[in-house]
């Protein structure tokens, strides 16, 4: 059974720039089948962008996806972990702050990987996925 972060993470995240748009993210999103990527301004990672993002933040107040940049639509100042966190740290985060991704960074800050709350539910038989997904929204 996992022990640590490292071992349950989706290494390599994707990433994007606060400048890319709105248009770029999604399609970026559907090309490498995934639901949300990495936010980086300057070189450091400053938010976390979800499809849910782009669909109630852009496309629902009918923003121009093209024009729109993801450091608008983003969640900034996002939590994250750090590769040597545990499991039970990761979970306690996604249930305190009902988030269902977390960015991994390493040593040095830069983005390692992502955890999502299915790599928790898979790992742990799904027993978080019931207890995170019960948590009130925080917005």
């Amino acid at each position: 059974m996992a022990q640590n972060i490292q071992d349950v993470m989706t290494p390599n995240p994707f990433l994007v720039s606060t400048e890319t748009s709105v248009a770029e993210a999604a399609r970026m999103m559907r090309q490498v089948d995934v639901g949300s990527l990495i936010v980086l301004e300057e070189g450091a990672v400053c938010g976390i962008v979800t499809d849910r993002d782009i669909t109630i933040r852009a496309v629902a107040e009918e923003r121009d996806v093209r024009a729109t940049r993801v450091g608008e639509v983003c969640s900034r100042e996002p939590l994250t972990l750090s590769l040597g966190d545990s499991i039970e740290q990761a979970i306690e985060v996604m249930r305190t702050h009902s988030v269902r991704r977390l960015p991994v960074l390493d040593q040095k800050g830069r983005p390692a990987g992502i955890v999502s709350l299915g790599d928790l539910a898979i790992e742990r038989g799904g027993s978080p996925l019931g207890d995170i997904s019960a948590a009130p929204p925080t917005r």
